[in-house]
């Protein structure tokens, strides 16, 4: 029965994953959404994979880290490189792959001897590795240094980014309900009982921080064909507050928190484009207003699912009956 019941969501899962892909997709050819929409739509995707990557370092394993746009720069800067001689889906395919390898070197480097620190410490460190990663960035020639790399080909469309996505989602919930997942979950809420019952405390840490770098470096790919150029200042400690908020929003250690919460602040974004200067302060309060009201995040540490979402449903209506 149980078996059967788990096949049964997968099914409705499997469908409703093909409804909002081939749905959108007609949208957009027949115009309905509109290319402004469409970017603002790709941004969100490439936000929403930023934020589970982020979410796997400091919900899961509790580690503040500030340098995620370094990796994030890696990734658009190798798909850069690549797109400039190979314009074509291989190019973009072979940039993803150099990010990927690039930010695993560098990620497992830097988290060795820093993830061995705690708290604000950590979060220091990982904002000078991020800032490192940038000015490295801004000194090579390959890179054009500081005016970036321009005209880059736009080979977005959404069933790519949709699948890239997902694929994301999944990884990363696989990874949280695997046995590193739930290391890593004992390692942020007592770390020291955690090492006394024989998790490998350093290994974890360094497995998830590696793999949200990863992700992060496949969102700077995305970046970089959306949206055209890539430019080093583009990817400072501004960025990285911007994924840090859509994962406290969202709720830390919730995955799927993380995708509702760059949804909102896409929206958010969207209507406040016309705000001009006022748009940060308007920006600011809500996320205030948001954090008073649910501190704890939109799903704090719940994941959303067919199931949480058919029995709060059935509460309701018991309520109300």
């Amino acid at each position: 029965m149980t078996s059967l019941l788990k096949y049964k969501n997968l099914l409705l899962l499997g469908l409703l994953w093909l409804i909002v892909l081939f749905g959108v997709n007609t949208l957009i050819d027949a115009r309905i959404i509109n290319p402004y929409y469409r970017q603002i739509l790709y941004g969100i995707g490439i936000n929403m994979i930023l934020g589970v990557s982020l979410n796997l370092i400091i919900g899961l394993s509790g580690q503040l880290s500030l340098g995620h746009a370094g990796f994030m720069s890696i990734g658009a800067y190798s798909a850069a490189i690549v797109l400039r001689t190979q314009p074509h889906l291989g190019g973009l395919a072979l940039g993803i792959g150099l990010g990927l390898f690039i930010s695993l070197i560098v990620a497992f480097g830097v988290a060795v001897p820093t993830l061995r620190l705690k708290g604000d410490y950590l979060a220091i460190a990982t904002l000078g590795v991020g800032e490192i990663i940038r000015i490295v960035i801004l000194n090579m020639s390959i890179t054009n240094g500081a005016s970036g790399i321009s005209n880059i080909r736009n080979l977005m469309s959404w069933p790519l980014m949709y699948t890239m996505v997902s694929f994301a989602v999944i990884l990363t919930l696989r990874f949280k309900y695997s046995k590193f997942g739930r290391a890593a979950l004992s390692i942020k809420s007592d770390e020291l009982a955690s090492e006394s019952m024989g998790v490998n405390v350093t290994k974890i840490k360094v497995l998830a921080f590696m793999f949200g770098a990863m992700l992060a470096a496949v969102a700077g790919s995305l970046y970089a064909t959306t949206y055209y150029v890539v430019k080093p200042e583009t990817f400072g400690i501004d960025m990285s507050i911007g994924i840090l908020i859509i994962v406290v929003l969202g709720g830390m250690g919730s995955l799927s928190g993380s995708l509702l919460a760059a949804i909102f602040v896409g929206i958010v974004n969207m209507f406040l484009q016309s705000y001009g200067q006022m748009r940060m302060l308007i920006y600011a309060l809500i996320l205030i207003l948001v954090m008073i009201f649910r501190p704890e995040g939109l799903l704090g540490l719940e994941e959303l699912s067919l199931q949480s979402i058919k029995s709060k449903f059935i509460k309701k209506k018991e309520v109300v009956s």
